[in-house]
């Protein structure tokens, strides 16, 4: 039975390096290593347990799309600089700070040592690389263009990367005003509403309306307190999962197209993905049925995934992509107009790219109208939110000789 065992080796520039691997003995990892090039140092049978800290689930470090974009542009240079592939990785599974994506690189290193593709090796690891990376890392097996095919994943990853930070930065405003209208508004609720209370039934007397109404849910508030804190904490965690659903994603998808200002934000973000990544897969010569499925997982929309799935129906006997567009509002008619010029010259790919490009900057010039925008509608509703609450509670002052009894 193969053991794991750790080692210490320096490489042909002298660098020290570190890694594990699987072997029925020392002496066959020490021929191991010194076939890839290496000079051992030491080698130990590693120890069995929850040692390393990434290993508890719990505190395992995320990968994040820019810490994939940064290891594609690495491997891709490494690679094109004429260094081999298991030395590259030994090197990036090192470097990379990210430790939970230098676990799964040093795990990587080892399947291909174990005689596995580098494609086997990475789809293994489907929640740090997808199958777009998946399917473009066959694409460069294949065609013997790893490094060109590396350097179109990082930079189709890192337009992902900046193209969330631009979604983010345009709602990051108003979720934070609404959570501070909210955090204010029941500060007031529980200890400024309370206070005009005792003072009011004091008085005696009908209060107006708005008095009224703010004073119940006050009351209320502080008196069910847990119960309300409770309530809303389980109607969110029960949201949740539902939009981890398949029917709740579908519902949650259809709403976001149709937020006022947002939807069409939504709308341009995804027709973005769908452009960009079908591009990039068919400029690295992935099958269009492939490709187009692969679309559909990555496109993060079911709306527009369920689209590109009848798109590949389609495609399947024998009609155009642009022509089952067409049946689909989600594309818009310069999409789908781009995708049959595409089509008939056979550069679909340079289309979609183009595409992907200008719905980019249309994105980017939404998200900074949208910050122009919100700024001061959300001072309006923060002024009015709490102006309203002040002038409920003063309102029987006006009349305040009337409630005396």
């Amino acid at each position: 039975m193969a053991t794991t065992y750790a080692y210490k080796v320096r490489d042909k520039q002298g660098k020290l390096l570190e890694g594990t691997l699987d072997a029925e003995s020392t002496t066959l990892v020490a021929n191991r290593l010194r076939q890839l090039g290496y000079v051992p140092i030491s080698i130990d049978k590693k120890s069995v347990g929850m040692s390393s800290e990434i290993s508890i689930g719990i505190f395992k470090p995320k990968i994040k799309l820019k810490d994939v974009a940064v290891f594609c542009r690495m491997l891709a240079t490494m690679i094109n600089s004429g260094l081999q592939i298991l030395r590259a990785l030994a090197i990036l599974e090192q470097e990379t700070e990210n430790k939970a994506l230098a676990q799964v690189i040093g795990e990587v290193r080892g399947d291909i040592e174990k005689g596995a593709s580098m494609t086997q090796a990475f789809a293994r690891h489907p929640k740090a690389f997808n199958r777009l990376f998946v399917s473009m890392l066959k694409a460069g097996e294949t065609g013997g263009v790893m490094d060109s095919v590396l350097l179109r994943l990082a930079e189709t990853i890192e337009k992902q990367v900046e193209l969330r930070g631009k979604i983010k930065s345009a709602l990051t405003y108003p979720v934070a005003v609404f959570a501070l209208v909210l955090m204010i508004v029941a500060a007031m609720l529980l200890f400024v509403v309370p206070t005009f209370t005792t003072l009011y039934d004091g008085l005696g007397g009908q209060l107006p309306f708005p008095t009224r109404l703010l004073i119940g849910v006050s009351s209320i508030l502080t008196k069910y307190f847990l119960f309300v804190v409770a309530f809303w904490g389980i109607v969110i965690f029960l949201l949740r999962r539902y939009v981890k659903t398949e029917q709740g994603r579908d519902v949650k998808d259809r709403i976001l197209l149709k937020i006022p200002l947002f939807g069409k934000l939504f709308h341009k973000t995804a027709v973005v993905r769908f452009s960009r990544t079908l591009s990039v897969l068919q400029t690295a010569g992935v099958n269009i049925l492939e490709s187009l499925a692969i679309t559909s997982d990555t496109c993060n929309n079911t709306v527009m995934a369920k689209a590109i799935t009848e798109i590949a129906e389609g495609v399947k006997v024998g009609d155009g992509i642009a022509k089952t567009m067409e049946k689909h509002s989600i594309f818009p008619t310069m999409v789908t107009s781009m995708t049959a010029v595409g089509e008939e010259t056979g550069a679909i790919d340079e289309m979609l790219g183009k595409v992907a490009d200008f719905y980019e900057q249309e994105v980017e010039a939404m998200v900074d109208a949208l910050t122009s925008l919100l700024e001061p509608l959300m001072i309006v509703v923060l002024g009015g939110a709490v102006g309203g609450m002040v002038v409920a509670l003063y309102m029987p002052m006006f009349n305040i000789i009337n409630l005396i009894e």
